[in-house]
């Protein structure tokens, strides 16, 4: 009974780790972004991707502008979920 009490803490905290680190928006995939980002859909999570195969990773988190639908609003609504590196 205390090894499962203690399997399902390990898991509990480990996810914990996992979403207190923010997304690195240059390696992340479509899914991960759109699930990480408030206003993000799959199209825009999409043309995120996109736009980084075209252009080179994102700099700086406000390159992202650089994304049709990507605004000033969206990335400050999510600088602290997600980063460059």
């Amino acid at each position: 009974m205390m090894k499962k009490f203690f399997i399902g803490l390990s898991l509990l905290l480990m996810s914990l780790v996992a979403v207190a680190q923010p997304l690195n928006i240059n390696t992340a995939t479509a899914i991960e972004i759109s699930q990480a980002m408030t206003g993000v859909g799959p199209a825009k999570a999409e043309a995120i991707i996109k736009n980084r195969k075209e252009h080179g990773q994102f700099k700086s988190l406000d390159e992202m502008t650089r994304v049709k639908g990507i605004g000033v609003a969206t990335i400050e609504k999510n600088r602290k979920n997600i980063s460059i590196e």
